[in-house]
C-alpha cells in the first residue's frame, strides 16, 4: 500500500505544471484532522460564521473529482463549516450522474477533465434531469471553449484549483443562491467575449422562459416573485436565474437586470 506521500506526489504530477491544484492541496492538511470516507459527512467541531437559513439547513454538496486527494480536502474544509453538508463523492463523470440522480444535493463541485465521461457531459446529462441542481465547475486551465461549454451546458460558476479555499465556499453559496461566482481570470475572458460579440442579439442565448425571467429581474422582482408570477416553483425560478447569469457571462442578478435595461429588453 503507498504511502500518502506517494499518493500525494502521484497526483499533484497529473496536475497542470502551470497553475496546478496547490491550494486544493493545502486543504488535505485540513481534513486529515477529520479522517473518513463517503459516507463521513458530520463533525461535532465544526466552525463558521456564514450559515444558511435555520429553515433551509445546510448546503448539501456532491464532489465529483477522479483525484481522491482533492475530494478528501475539499471534504474536510467543506465540513468545518457549519452551512454545508458533504452528501456524497464521485471520482468520474458516469459516477457523479448517478450520484446526482440518487442523492439530489443542492450543488455539485464539478471537476472537468475526468475518465469515463468528462465534467462537460456530466454537467450536461444532470442539468437536463435536475435542472433545479446548482453546478460548479472546476479545472486546472482556462480555456474558452470549456468556460462556454460549461456555462452553456448550465453550470452556476467556473474556479480553477488554485482557487483559496474560502473562495470555494463563496462559489457554493453563490451557485444555491442563484448567482454566478466567476474566477476573476475567466470574468475577463468572458468579457472579451462579449465585447467582441457586442453587435449580435443580446439575448440570442436564451429560452423563451428565461426571457421571461430577465425581464422579471429587470422590474427588481425577487425568486418568489418571479416563481408567482410565471407559475413555476421558487427553486425553477433560482435555477433559470443561475442559467441566465451564466450564458449571459454576468454575475449577480443587479447586473442581470442592468444589462436588460441597457439593451432595451424592458
Amino acid at each position: 500500500m503507498r504511502s500518502r506521500s506517494a499518493v500525494t506526489a502521484t497526483t499533484a504530477a497529473r496536475c497542470s505544471a502551470r497553475r496546478g491544484c496547490r491550494r486544493v492541496f493545502a486543504l488535505v492538511h485540513t481534513s486529515r484532522a477529520h479522517p473518513g470516507d463517503a459516507s463521513h459527512h458530520d463533525q461535532p467541531d465544526r466552525q463558521g460564521t456564514e450559515t444558511v437559513t435555520d429553515e433551509e439547513g445546510p448546503i448539501r454538496v456532491l464532489l465529483v473529482d477522479d483525484h481522491a486527494v482533492v475530494r478528501r480536502g475539499l471534504r474536510g474544509f467543506l465540513e468545518l463549516l457549519k452551512d454545508f453538508d458533504v452528501v456524497g463523492e464521485a471520482e468520474n463523470g458516469r459516477e457523479g450522474v448517478a450520484a446526482a440522480d440518487r442523492l439530489t444535493p443542492d450543488v455539485i463541485l464539478m471537476d472537468l477533465l475526468m475518465p469515463e465521461m468528462g465534467g462537460l457531459e456530466a454537467i450536461a446529462a444532470i442539468k437536463q434531469a435536475h435542472p433545479e441542481i446548482e453546478i460548479v465547475a472546476v479545472t486546472s486551465f482556462i480555456e474558452e471553449e470549456k468556460v462556454t461549454s460549461a456555462l452553456e451546458a448550465g453550470a452556476s460558476g467556473y474556479l480553477l484549483k488554485d482557487a483559496e479555499a474560502e473562495e470555494v465556499a463563496q462559489a457554493i453559496r453563490a451557485a444555491y443562491n442563484g448567482d454566478v461566482h466567476l474566477d476573476p481570470a475567466v470574468s475577463r475572458l468572458l468579457a472579451q467575449r462579449m465585447r467582441a460579440r457586442k453587435d449580435a442579439d443580446p439575448v440570442e442565448p436564451l429560452t423563451a422562459r428565461e426571457k421571461e425571467v430577465l425581464s422579471q429581474l429587470a422590474k427588481g422582482a425577487a425568486n418568489k416573485e418571479i416563481a408567482y408570477e410565471l407559475g413555476i416553483t421558487e427553486r425553477t425560478a433560482r435555477t433559470h436565474v443561475s442559467n441566465i447569469l451564466g450564458k449571459l457571462g454576468l454575475a449577480s442578478r443587479t447586473q442581470a437586470a442592468l444589462y436588460a435595461v441597457e439593451h432595451k429588453l424592458v
